[in-house]
């Protein structure tokens, strides 16, 4: 396997950034040379030399499987990003401007950065311990467990308007079902919270005698029937209902059979308009008007003020564009609670200002880059008085799939199967693994850590915060599942100390030791003026750095990378005057990671003494060891595996003994092994809270479409990004264009737009290539807004139409 971005390295040489913006989408025009073809294992390929670089087409031997990852090509084993994928599934497309596409040995599927192989077996070699790490204390679990049953009886239901009954914005004006399981506590009275669960993509249709599955037809072609994808999820609805909560789970078949085809964003929108409409359709029922059945069913039961939402995959990407569509809406629901499970993150919106947890299984063997790890990262300062807390889960031996039982072989009706595909893998490699937790273990872990959200946030029930604030506790209904925690505190719950997220951060490095502040990895970034954070990775094994579908270059979570060479090694972050009292806090909290060149004996035992100084120079000391396993390496040895994933390190105050907690002047974090090298961010001292949901106090910035005329030569389109009220604070959004259909390849990089405040537009300028050739079809560049502060996404993507002004 190779690197995702290896061939965008090459290409900064001489274009600067032209590869991170030519091999995202389709074709240009060709010219006359000749085109190369071959033969490999995935099908028949060509390549033709296009303006601005080389089209490659793949035709497939077989239709693509149906995954939530976006399909790539790869030539010579290195991936050149994200593809096109014709209605059928049997072709793929992609325009670059690397040389070494011009005569490749190969053409292939990737996925998530890499083309599949089955490696080798490898032994596993357990680290050795970390100084200390033997004597620390395992966290209690909660005293309430979140999958016991609750004290309602549980009835089900379901409600089905049809297989066309909405029409979507998101997929073009197709349509799709409004189809859903309903899940009721019988004896609870008055109105009642909700939760609505959204599925993934998943095929959409199969055929029962034949096993045969489908994706491209919807309604379903005749002989075949919907896969039921949104009943796999009783366990948790049925723990919520048991506890008074009303639960609808949601059917995106419709979506699934269009989203690759037909959408801007794979689907994103669509899915956020189908929670949308069950969510209006659901507010009628309550107030007794609308469909009979759903007034049946909910006629004065639900509190449309109290609203979760969990989504599964594409769906976890779904329910944030929800939360985000309802925030810009004159009158919005409640949401208060937003859960994307295994999630897709294709453009980098931010959720500040509503609770969240973003759940990610160690072994995804399908959105195996968990990507969805930018939800967390792009929201934490998004917002400054942000009033939220906001988690991200890392549940070691879970795969993609099997959270649902409609997705999990032996379980489910319709065809399914376990995603983790690699079967020599002695972690993931299959439910036999000693890592891996069976079927049942992976739903159980599921269905507590879902229920033990929603009844934390929307139910109120504070002992289960240990579960999501990175204390380590785990539910005793989780089994031998093990849960690695991040989390950050809502912003008047916390003092930020050194995020770590410029080179301003106020920190200085001494003794043998380097610290510098990095982004991103591979050289994708290079906008942002800081150097790149992971150099030896793939980008399936960095979560936080991992590249976006339709934000490629944008910078990715900025932290500090610090490494030493012997016990002189030292960080120091000095405390203003006015900011340290810290008295009452509950903890000094920061994310940690071992860096990629810390491997082997030296990875186990790697370890930092954290140190707070006060002012008569009292000190108190704690090794990272004895309160955190954030510097214990993950297990695994061939990509995706391990992952280089920062954990929270939660040393609590009653840790500093003898300190004046009144006035802390520092502190330090210094080496505490021989050497060592890590990843740092988010240092603050924290007061952790599920706060509360005020999203749509925010405004939100869309993008304004545009048509030109191309002009004689080389020139730029003026384009504008709009806000929906004046801000108090500088909005910041991140644009990036990419060339599609007939649009000639142009080098650029993403762009920060600033919005001023008070202001309620900024304008931006996208290069377009003019010639005096005349032309029959007009050119396309798809511009994506993205990672904005001060500000949520509204419209995120938009077009530029360059139009031909040649005469034929």
């Amino acid at each position: 396997m190779r690197l995702y971005a290896q061939v965008r390295v090459r290409a900064l040489a001489g274009t600067m950034a032209a590869a991170f913006v030519s091999t995202m989408l389709f074709a240009g025009p060709a010219h006359a040379d000749p085109p190369v073809s071959g033969t490999g294992e995935d099908g028949a390929w060509s390549i033709e030399t296009v303006e601005g670089g080389h089209k490659i087409t793949l035709r497939l031997a077989e239709p693509l499987p149906v995954r939530d990852a976006v399909p790539e090509l790869a030539v010579d084993g290195v991936s050149l990003g994200p593809a096109v994928e014709s209605p059928d599934g049997r072709t793929l497309t992609i325009t670059t401007s690397d040389p070494g596409a011009s005569a490749p040995a190969s053409v292939d599927v990737a996925w998530n950065g890499e083309v599949p192989s089955e490696a080798a077996p490898t032994a596993r070699v357990a680290p050795e311990p970390a100084p200390s790490r033997q004597g620390r204390p395992s966290p209690p679990p909660p005293p309430v467990d979140p999958a016991a049953p609750g004290r309602y009886t549980v009835v089900h239901d379901e409600y089905d308007l049809g297989d066309t009954a909405i029409t979507l914005a998101g997929l073009g004006g197709r349509q799709a079902e409004i189809r859903a399981k309903v899940y009721l506590p019988k004896e609870a009275t008055g109105r009642l919270p909700l939760v609505v669960f959204q599925h993934g993509r998943h095929s959409a249709c199969y055929n029962p005698v034949t096993r045969q599955t489908s994706n491209s037809t919807w309604p379903c072609p005749a002989g075949q029937q919907p896969i039921l994808s949104f009943t796999g999820y009783d366990g948790p609805a049925d723990v919520l209902a048991s506890h008074g909560y009303a639960v609808v789970s949601v059917s995106a078949n419709g979506v699934n059979a269009a989203d690759n085809p037909f959408s801007e964003d794979r689907g994103a929108l669509a899915r956020g308009e189908i929670v949308m409409r069950h969510l209006d359709l659901l507010a009628d029922a309550a107030k007794g008007t609308g469909d009979g059945k759903l007034v049946e069913l909910f006629e004065g039961r639900l509190d449309m003020d109290d609203i979760g939402l969990m989504g599964h995959s594409r769906g976890g990407e779904g329910v944030v564009k929800a939360a985000l569509l309802n925030a810009g809406r004159p009158a919005p629901y409640g949401i208060r609670a937003v859960l994307p499970l295994a999630p897709t993150d294709f453009a980098r919106a931010t959720l500040p200002n509503i609770p969240m947890s973003v759940f990610l299984p160690y072994c995804d063997g399908d959105v195996s880059n968990q990507q969805g790890q930018h939800f967390y990262d792009d929201s934490l300062y998004a917002f400054a008085k942000d009033e939220a807390f906001r988690s991200s889960l890392m549940i070691m031996g879970t795969n993609h799939n099997f959270f649902n039982t409609e997705w999990t072989p032996g379980v489910a009706v319709a065809p399914a199967s376990d995603d983790w595909s690699n079967r020599n893998d002695p972690v993931c490699g299959s439910t036999a693994a000693p890592d891996r937790l069976t079927p049942a273990e992976q739903y159980a872990v599921g269905t507590a850590y879902i229920a033990g959200f929603f009844r934390l946030v929307q139910g109120g029930e504070h002992a289960l915060l240990p579960l999501f604030d990175g204390s380590g506790a785990v539910s005793a209904s989780a089994g031998r599942a093990v849960v690695h925690t991040v989390a950050q505190a809502e912003a008047d719950k916390r003092l930020d100390v050194a995020p770590f997220t410029s080179p301003s951060s106020p920190f200085t490095v001494s003794g043998a030791a380097t610290g510098v502040i990095c982004a991103g990895m591979l050289d994708r970034s290079p906008q942002s003026g800081v150097p790149t954070c992971a150099t030896r990775l793939t980008t399936s094994q960095a979560p936080s750095w991992t590249p976006a579908t339709y934000a490629g270059n944008v910078t990715a979570t900025p932290v500090l990378r610090f490494a030493w060479t012997d016990t002189t090694g030292e960080v120091s972050v000095p405390l203003p005057a006015g900011s340290r009292n810290v008295n009452g806090r509950d903890a000094l909290t920061f994310r940690a990671a071992l860096d990629e060149n810390t491997t082997g004996a030296a990875a186990g035992n790697t370890d930092l003494a954290v140190t707070v100084v006060d002012g008569r120079g009292t000190t108190g000391t704690v090794l990272v060891s004895s309160v955190s396993d954030a510097l214990t390496p993950f297990p695994g040895a061939v990509s995706p595996l391990p992952k280089t994933w920062l954990r929270t390190v939660r040393v609590p105050m009653s840790s500093f003994g003898g300190v004046d907690l009144r006035d802390v002047r520092e502190v330090r974090l210094t080496g505490a092994s021989p050497a060592g090298g890590v990843y740092l961010g988010d240092l603050a001292f924290s007061d952790v809270r599920v706060g509360k949901a005020e999203l749509d106090e925010l405004p939100q910035v869309s993008l304004q479409g545009l048509t030109v005329p191309e002009g004689d030569g080389p020139g730029a389109a003026t384009m504008t990004l709009t806000l929906s009220g004046r801000s108090k604070e500088p909005v910041t959004v991140n644009v990036q264009s990419i060339a599609t259909g007939t649009a000639p390849v142009i080098a650029t990089l993403a762009q920060q737009v600033v919005i001023p405040v008070g202001a309620r537009s900024a304008t931006f300028q996208v290069p377009i290539a003019g010639d005096t050739a005349p032309a029959t079809v007009a050119q396309s560049y798809q511009v994506v807004a993205s990672v904005p502060t001060n500000a949520t996404i509204g419209n995120g993507f938009t077009r530029l139409v360059v139009t031909d002004d040649d005469a034929l």
